[in-house]
């Protein structure tokens, strides 16, 4: 399992800082809508050598125009770039073809989708299928319960992410499950007393695990 912190809604110099402090012990680290929005992806690749070995993700949440919106965040150094469930397939699959051309990753954000969505969207091989609870309708409470219920009904999916407050207790039950990919963890470290200690811990669930 890898370990992706999330970093938003803080200015452009605090998430370079906390980038260059906690890359090291993570393994992607995740620049989030609100950078996105307030910066742009050609502002942000001028940022890039922060990332130290950790994978780029840009939380673009790209819901139309996904070929010029996927070419230009790889373009910009992204290695993953999100894409919402909720999008046309038509959309999801110009998304797909972008990534695949370009050995990058597509990572499709299942918020607000029902089962019944989801099946709709199946089918992306490559691609990594993220369980997501928005922050306006609070936090995963059991992310290893949750993480069972999604393979149960979608047991053709290879690659799954989970967010939504995911703290230490629910990564180190979701390392010792072995269904989910990756655990974002956004506020766990990145808002906390020291976010290196916070890193370096969830990266040892991680290394503890191989």
């Amino acid at each position: 399992m890898k370990i992706q912190a999330a970093i938003d809604r803080v200015d452009l110099d605090k998430a370079v800082n906390l980038t260059k402090q906690i890359s090291q012990y993570v393994d992607i680290i995740e620049w989030g809508t609100s950078l996105v929005k307030d910066f742009g992806i050609q502002r942000l690749a001028e940022k890039t050598d922060a990332f130290g070995h950790a994978q780029i993700l840009y939380d673009s949440k790209t819901i139309d125009e996904g070929e010029y919106e996927f070419k230009a965040g790889f373009e910009s150094k992204a290695d993953i770039l999100t894409v919402m469930g909720a999008a046309s397939v038509a959309t999801l699959k110009k998304c797909y073809q972008v990534a695949q051309n370009q050995d990058k990753t597509m990572m499709i954000d299942l918020m607000g989708l029902d089962e019944a969505q989801i099946k709709i969207i199946l089918g992306f091989d490559q691609a990594i299928y993220c369980i997501h609870h928005s922050k306006d309708s609070g936090k995963i409470k059991n992310a290893s319960d949750t993480a069972a219920s999604f393979r149960a009904s979608f047991p053709s999916v290879k690659h799954i992410a989970i967010a939504g407050g995911i703290d230490y207790a629910n990564t180190v039950a979701l390392a010792k499950q072995g269904i989910v990919d990756i655990a974002i963890v956004g506020s766990a470290i990145v808002k906390a007393a020291d976010p290196v200690a916070e890193a370096k811990r969830f990266g040892k669930v991680v290394s503890d695990e191989k």
